[in-house]
């Protein structure tokens, strides 16, 4: 006869469950990558701060021809740029007025029902206050008095 195992193999779920946790970085380590971070970045910049030298070092040394067609290019790409900026302004202006729509129309009724919804609230607690709790204390107090009173006139208790 065959005997079947009843021990459960390991699955992948099972196995992925007791690998390694993902462990955070210290902050030595992190302070390092930033610290990498900037002095790449700072590199970065002065390279490109180097090439724009040598641009213009190169562009004076070039001659009159040279630089009217530099100069035609680089206003070509201040429209382009000016096109770009003002297409981006538009689509802010219609994004800020959809925004607007959005807590006027939607935001604004749902604040407003919650107000309502909190005001219900007091009205109720305030309503089982007066009327349950109140009359329970006041029960309470009498039937301690009451128990009080029993104590006192019992014989045998003092």
């Amino acid at each position: 006869m065959e005997e079947t195992s009843t021990s459960p193999e390991p699955t992948a779920a099972s196995t992925n469950a007791t690998s390694n946790p993902v462990t955070q970085p210290s902050p030595e380590e992190l302070e390092r990558k930033m610290r990498v971070r900037v002095i790449l970045f700072a590199i970065l910049i002065l390279v490109l701060l180097g090439l724009l030298i040598f641009g213009v070092i190169m562009l004076v040394k070039a001659g009159p021809e040279t630089a009217a067609l530099v100069r035609d290019i680089f206003i070509i790409f201040m429209a382009l740029v000016f096109l770009l900026l003002s297409a981006s302004l538009v689509i802010l202006i219609i994004q800020l007025a959809t925004l607007i729509n959005l807590l006027q129309n939607e935001i604004k009724p749902i604040l407003e029902s919650t107000h309502e919804t909190v005001n219900t609230l007091k009205g109720t607690t305030t309503f089982l206050s007066n009327n349950l709790v109140e009359p329970v204390i006041k029960l309470n107090e009498s039937l301690a008095g009451l128990k009080r009173f029993f104590d006192l006139i019992r014989p045998g208790r003092s």
